[in-house]
């Protein structure tokens, strides 16, 4: 608790991959809290595999395919113009590092997500004179429950210990650790932050080094 108080909070329970998720969702929005001045797109990620075993057909009726890209697209598309109306918000577009340097074994989600990097290019460079950021936050290996599902799933794939598979991910980070869901949050508050005003478009990453790339 700070020294506002302990603050309220209304939510309401929703099916990303169901085609209805964004209607319901912004008119919840609408009608308990008049709107968003900050919006937080973060979608969980689909099973592990490779791109020579993705079948088209399969990708285009894939939940993930709507739960990941159409629905954040949508969703943004509704809440966004009361931002541009009021002259300011902020829209943060969780993804992962896999777009600039594809992550192994992760086929289908760097083809998702990259989706969502032209997408939010794009949008910045259309709202940017409203007020209003558009910027990706792309984490490296923070430690959460997905981090240790897909340690779990390398480990199995690869026959080898669990604390060896991570031993190795750990060795291959600059940082030579994962990195926390706080140091992580405080990137994300950042760029949702008024002194943020003039970052937009831009793809932030959070991983300790582990993207090699300039």
């Amino acid at each position: 608790m700070n020294a506002r108080g302990a603050g309220q909070a209304e939510w309401v329970t929703v099916d990303l991959s169901a085609p209805d998720f964004s209607a319901k969702l912004a008119d919840h929005v609408r009608a308990q809290m008049g709107g968003v001045d900050i919006l937080v797109n973060n979608t969980g990620g689909p099973k592990p595999g490779a791109a020579r075993d993705i079948e088209v057909a399969e990708l285009m009726a894939q939940a993930q395919a709507q739960a990941m890209v159409a629905s954040v697209i949508d969703l943004t598309g509704r809440l966004i113009p009361d931002m541009c109306a009021q002259g300011w918000g902020r829209v943060l577009t969780i993804a992962s590092s896999g777009i600039e340097q594809p992550t192994p074994n992760l086929a289908l989600s760097n083809t998702l997500r990259g989706a969502l990097a032209g997408w939010n290019k794009t949008l910045a460079s259309e709202v940017a004179g409203d007020g209003v950021t558009c910027n990706m936050l792309l984490p490296g290996r923070i430690h959460t429950n997905r981090v240790d599902q897909l340690d779990g799933a390398a480990a199995e794939k690869q026959g080898k210990p669990l604390e060896d598979v991570r031993a190795a991910s750990r060795g291959s980070i600059p940082a030579k650790r994962y990195g926390s869901v706080t140091e992580f949050g405080a990137v994300g508050a950042f760029l949702c932050s008024d002194p943020a005003g003039y970052v937009t478009g831009s793809m932030v990453r959070c991983d300790g080094g582990m993207i090699r790339s300039v």
